[in-house]
């Protein structure tokens, strides 16, 4: 085979699966998709809760097809399985690459094989295209090649027990169908792994660095920081599900204008001054929180952030440093309380103002004056950042002489770099999309053998909140903006007069609303616009996805409760039932979306898309609220009720696996 010739037939074998992804009927706007059409007929609410508006805003964007989707690249087959099924089909293809050239096994370079799974349940269980692939090469026809795959992996001893039956379709593509021994496989697979089953050891030894929300110290946590919060968290976990040691680290910018702002409007506070009133800055913070600073500075109060000292209140109001230090003090402990409630951790607080403590700052930038990167115009100093792909040059020392806001990040980044985090990981608001191309740049010009694509972004759109059907302005400068326990609170039910008395709500309110956040801000791709719906939030019905999903555990655990009260089941004799009458449409389907879970955790770690979870889970539900409804659980005959309950207890474990993934409990009642 000629070098390239294999690259070229992975291309063209790709653009062959695109072009039928865009000849498929595209499906309607959903938040999320059913995952098979008989269970979005056994539940209205699967229809209904797609298409609900609220007045102005954004429709919620459709699952794209499974050739888009993560969910749909993940195959229906146990790990072990899917590696045993490419190593057979791989040995399969060197014989009949034989066969029709007449060269040894030797020889001949087989591709790697590509399981996925069909856009079409009715073509089978998993689909293969290696017959397209290595059609040219061995000059043959691709369908003549595929039957011949075909028998012969129907023909090998290890594919009994495995593969049930296996045909050839369209131009060359060869559908295969499981056995139902290998799908029920699945269940002693849960057994046996529990609360390991799904993760992996695929990228052990490898580090991370994750940062997120990362918010100036000027004012308590916004739903935007939060939906950092959701996609950060969900994020490393799902790449520590995969093997990785993951650093989550919070970056504090208590260093800049922002921060000045901050303490020119709690000395105004401290003075008596409000908005409005006379002498007002102009750029003051006008949220009712100053005020509160303000109030605890001249009553001596002490306050700290977790990771700090405490600060203690000095009462003068002309002592703006003083003021400053308290200031930042209590909003850092304020941020601390909203991650609290939102159930974050951090693994480091790294400040902004020790950048410039240390040196660092200065540090880089001779760095890049000695590395030959930077020049002087206008009395300021210029970075080349044109030399590595920013579209204009930037200015890094102001003719006043302060830097200007991307300079400490570099210097920061710089600190990743020589802190061992090869693998960086930035999630931030879209509105910083303009400082990447400066900051690679930047890091590209200190020649210490970073890489370009240094270090990686998950930008996120807004959020917006509707509330009783109007839309909840977000304006921090106004004052007047949600907050991330804003949301909990009300998505967990807070009556008014308890949304500022935190001590009044009862601890299942703020599990409920931090349930509902956490799954709502991580149910969309970062990079789309989201409407949050506190009303909807609150449903407790199928049109909640949050309820939809926990229910579906909670409603197992109900089941299983029962069985052992009326048949004195006992769960530790579950994994060695037969598993034999298993074997219906709906068993087939949840069997086959437990066996996609490890698979969905692996790509949605490579893709970087925790949303993936989310959609993931939605679907589990909906196949084992579908198989519920159809087939009676808790029958007399002992057989098919024991195999039954163990494939609800699997389905429990699976559903509490991924919840814990993106930070939601699963409740064993509702």
């Amino acid at each position: 085979m000629r070098p390239g010739t294999l690259h070229m037939l992975c291309r063209f074998a790709a653009a062959h699966v695109r072009l039928s992804a865009r000849r498929a009927p595209r499906s309607d706007h959903r938040l999320f998709a059913p995952p098979r059409r008989h269970a979005r007929d056994a539940h209205p609410a699967l229809k209904r809760f797609p298409r609900r508006r609220r007045p102005g805003s954004a429709p919620y964007t459709a699952l794209p097809a499974s050739s888009d989707c993560l969910t749909g690249l993940a195959t229906s087959m146990l790990p072990a399985h899917k590696q045993t099924l490419e190593t057979l089909l791989t040995d399969v293809v060197k014989q009949v690459a034989q066969a029709t050239q007449g060269e040894s096994e030797a020889a001949f370079v087989a591709p790697a094989i590509t399981l996925e799974r069909p856009k079409v349940a009715a073509h089978g269980d998993v689909a293969c295209n290696v017959a397209m692939q290595i059609a040219k090469p061995l000059r043959s026809n691709p369908r003549q090649l595929a039957q011949l795959i075909v028998d012969a992996l129907l023909a090998h001893p290890q594919a009994k027990g495995l593969v049930d039956s296996a045909e050839v379709a369209g131009p060359g593509f060869i559908n295969l169908r499981l056995s139902a021994a290998s799908k029920q496989a699945v269940i002693a697979a849960i057994f046996e792994q529990r609360e390991t089953f799904g993760r992996s050891t695929r990228d052990a030894g490898k580090r991370v660095l994750v940062e997120f929300v990362s918010a100036n110290p000027t004012g308590p946590l916004h739903v935007g920081h939060g939906r950092q919060a959701a996609l950060g968290d969900a994020m490393s976990n799902v790449l520590a599900s995969q093997g990785y040691a993951v650093h989550r680290e919070f970056y504090y910018n208590d260093a800049g204008v922002q921060i000045g702002n901050l303490a020119i409007s709690t000395q105004a506070r401290a003075r008596g001054l409000k908005p409005g009133d006379a002498g007002w800055p102009e750029s003051a913070y006008n949220g009712e929180y100053i005020a509160d600073i303000a109030r605890d500075y001249l009553n001596g109060e002490t306050v700290s952030a977790s990771d700090g000292e405490p600060v203690k209140g000095a009462g003068d109001v002309e002592d703006l440093e003083a003021i400053r230090r308290f200031a930042v003090a209590y909003l850092r402990h304020e941020q601390d309380m909203d991650l609290q409630a939102f159930g974050v951790k951090f693994d480091q607080y790294y400040l902004e103002s020790s950048l410039y403590k240390e040196g660092r700052v200065e540090n880089t930038v001779k760095e890049l004056i000695d590395a030959g990167k930077t020049y002087e115009q206008d009395g300021a100093l210029w970075l080349r950042t044109t030399d590595d792909g920013d579209d204009k040059d930037r200015v890094m020392r102001k003719s006043d002489g302060t830097y200007t806001y991307f300079v400490p990040d570099v210097a920061y980044h710089e600190t990743k770099w020589q802190r061992g985090f090869t693998k960086v990981i930035n999630i931030q608001g879209s509105d910083h999309h303009g400082t990447i191309a400066r900051v690679r740049a930047g890091l590209q010009g200190l020649g210490i053998g970073i890489p370009k694509g240094y270090p990686d972004y998950v930008l996120h759109k807004m959020v917006t909140v509707m509330r009783d059907g109007q839309e909840v302005k977000i304006s921090k400068r106004a004052g007047s903006y949600v907050t991330v326990r804003d949301l909990i609170e009300w998505s967990g039910g807070a009556l008014p007069g308890q949304e500022a008395a935190p001590d009044l709500l009862d601890e299942e309110t703020i599990r409920r609303g931090r349930d509902a956040v956490r799954f709502f801000l991580i149910s969309r791709k970062a990079d789309t616009e989201f409407v949050f719906d506190v009303d909807l939030a609150l449903k407790q019905n199928d049109e909640n996805p949050v309820y939809y999903v926990q229910y579906a555990h909670a409603r197992i655990c109900s089941v299983i409760s029962e069985s052992k009260s009326r048949y004195a089941a006992d769960e530790a004799l579950l994994p060695s039932v037969d598993l034999s009458p298993l074997d219906s449409e709906r068993a087939m389907a949840l069997l086959q979306k437990l066996a996609e879970f490890p698979d969905m955790l692996a790509h949605a770690a490579d893709e970087l898309a925790p949303h993936a979870v989310a959609f993931y889970l939605r679907d589990l539900a909906g196949e084992f609220h579908s198989f519920y409804n159809a087939e009676r659980v808790l029958v007399d005959e002992e057989a098919p009720r024991n195999a039954r309950i163990a494939l609800l207890a699997a389905t429990r474990q699976v559903l509490a696996n991924g919840l814990a993934v993106i930070g939601v409990s699963a409740p064993a009642k509702m």
